[in-house]
Order: C-alpha cells, then structure tokens, then sequence
C-alpha cells in the first residue's frame, strides 16, 4: 500500500477526547510527514488544534448546525479528498464524518468499542479489539495507531505542539496570575455545575480554604461553561496575596501552555474529570484527580505512573462508577458529593 496524500482525522468532541486524539494525529505525521494531515473537529474545540504544526486543514463542525453543517462539512471534504480517513472516536456522527469523507481507505476502531456498534460499518477497516488488562481511552488510540504506522511503538504523544514563543507565554501568563513567593502552589480547576462529574460549591470552597490554612498558594481556574461558580467562590473567599482567580477562562492553547509551564515548575492540579484534566496531563502536569461516575483505569489521567492520583469517596455507592453522565441514583451523585475536601488533601504532595 503506498504512502497516504492527504489523511483526515475524525474527533468531533469531547475535549479529553480531542486529547487523546493528538496521540493518532503526532504517530501520523511522523510516520508519513510529506502527507497533508486534515481534521474534523467541532468548533468549540477547534482552537486547541489552530496552529499545531503539520495540520494543514482544520474542518470546523458546527455540532448544532443542522443538515446544513452536515452539507457545509461534506462539501469541505469532497475538497480535501482524502486517501485515508481516521475515525478516532467511534459513534453516529463520526462514523457519518468519515463515510461522507469516501476515503478509499477509512480506519476505525475495532466494533466492540463503539458507541453504536451499528455504525460501524460506516469504515472497511478496523483497528484490533484491546486485549486485557488494557482498559484505557489511550490505549485504545495506541491500538488505532498501531494499525496506521507500521512498526508503531506506544506511548503516544498527546501534547498541542505549542510553539515557543506559546511556552513563553504560558510562563509569563502564570508568573502573573501565581507569582513565586513562599508557599507550595496549587492549581484548582472547578468543574461545571451541571455536570454529574462535578463536585458541589461547598466542596471547592472548603477545599480551597483549607489549602489557604495549610500555606498553600491557589490559582482557581474557572472557564467559560464554570464562570459562575467560579464567581461564587471569589465572592465567598478572602482574597489574600496567596489566593488568585482565573475566570472564565478562554483559549485552550492558552491553558495548555500555563499547564506546561505549571508542570516545569513541578506544580500540581487538582480537578474533576474533565477535559482540562486530560489537557494538563497531556502536557506533564501532575494531576489530582477527583473521581466518582468515571473509572480512572478508563478516562482519568494516563499514565498514572507519572504521579497523578486518583481521589474517590470512601462511601461510594455499588453503582460507581457506572461511566453515565446522567446520574440515576435517587439521591443524586452521591458518590461525588461523598469525596471530603480532606481527602483531597491527603493526595496532594
């Protein structure tokens, strides 16, 4: 099979998601660099791929867009023609992407890790089903690259290929929002309200008052879709030379080059599972995890071996976790509520 010209990657969403992707993306351009490497993506998550070297093409899909995003995307592709598409998510509406991209050679996921095993079909090759004890999403992405690359070997490289003068002001960024001073700094990254992931108000805010007592430094991190709680907690706490607040916070190659420069300078985050979880990993950051739906063996931060810990309660109901992102138990997500703003504390280096 001769070389590719031109390749399509599919990650519509999520954030973490997209991530973990980059892994598929760096294995591809370094195994073919002549080829042009294109990817569609939705358009709140575009951002972090703007300006990530050896991506000629970023297709933004407008994921509330209607069949007219649907047309403008498959329109955009007809264009790009492609030798080989890389469905690197697996569902409905990537596998739509890919098959509307009629790649002679369309690449996926083996069927058994689909959302809709159904839609499957929408590719003619599949990568190899994970074998036990692997369990996690980038292992499942090694696996797709493995069937790319010939002679691939993990681990992936999942980092946004920030540039240097990014590097340089990610520094400048976090020097300014957490200046050195004495005290060990934290970085505290609230989740959104809404999501069955997140941890209740009273929890951040006693965590972060309880970093405050113990001489910690916080930055607390807010971005658009957590803006108002972060609001709620600036409000709430006493404001000192220790204690900063970053809301609403916009740009992810922004937030993963102040990750890279936290991680340079040997902090530490603390976070739900989220995308800029996976964000801050990616670039090195150690990670605190806070862990109650989700299973960290499957979607916390990778590789553990790195440092991060995974924190969850120690009253956790039998159905956590059970990987939903709508909680049925009758009490609510009572295992998130559960984790103990001291248990938090006792993970932390």
């Amino acid at each position: 099979m001769r070389n590719p010209d031109r390749i399509l990657i599919v990650r519509l969403s999520h954030l973490g998601d997209v991530v973990h992707a980059l892994g598929v993306f760096h294995a591809l351009h370094a195994a073919y660099p002549s080829a042009e490497i294109g990817w569609a993506v939705q358009t709140e998550f575009a951002g972090l791929l703007a300006g990530l070297p050896g991506l000629a093409r970023v297709f933004g899909f407008e994921r509330r867009g209607g069949i007219g995003a649907w047309r403008a995307l498959r329109a955009e592709l007809a264009r790009f023609r492609p030798d080989w598409t890389v469905d690197a998510q697996g569902n409905a509406k990537s596998g739509l992407a890919a098959w509307l991209s009629r790649a002679p050679r369309r690449v996926a996921p083996h069927r058994a890790d689909w959302q809709e095993g159904w839609a499957a079909c929408t590719a003619n090759e599949h990568a190899p089903r994970l074998v036990a004890p692997a369990r996690h999403a980038l292992q499942r992405m090694e696996v797709l690259a493995a069937r790319l690359v010939p002679g691939f070997t993990p681990p992936l490289r999942t980092d946004a290929g920030l540039a240097r003068a990014e590097e340089e002001q990610g520094e400048r960024t976090l020097e300014h929002r957490l200046p050195r001073a004495p005290g060990v700094p934290v970085l505290v990254h609230l989740s959104s309200p809404e999501d069955v992931r997140g941890w209740p108000a009273a929890r951040w805010l006693e965590l972060v008052r309880a970093l405050r007592r113990r001489g910690n430094r916080v930055l607390v991190l807010s971005g658009p879709r957590e803006a108002a709680l972060g609001q709620t907690l600036a409000r709430e706490l006493q404001t000192d030379d220790g204690l900063a607040h970053w809301i609403g916070q916009r740009g992810l190659r922004e937030l993963a080059a102040v990750f890279a420069a936290a991680a340079r300078r040997g902090l530490v985050l603390v976070s739900c599972d989220s995308g800029p979880m996976h964000l801050a990993a990616a670039h090195g950051l150690r990670v605190v995890a806070l862990e109650g739906p989700q299973d960290g063996a499957r979607t916390g931060p990778w590789p553990l071996a790195r440092g991060h810990r995974i924190v969850r309660s120690t009253r956790a109901p039998e159905c956590a976790p059970c990987l939903k992102r709508r909680c049925h138990h009758p009490q609510g997500p009572v295992c998130m509520r559960g984790i103990q703003a001291e248990d938090v504390l006792a993970a932390l280096p």
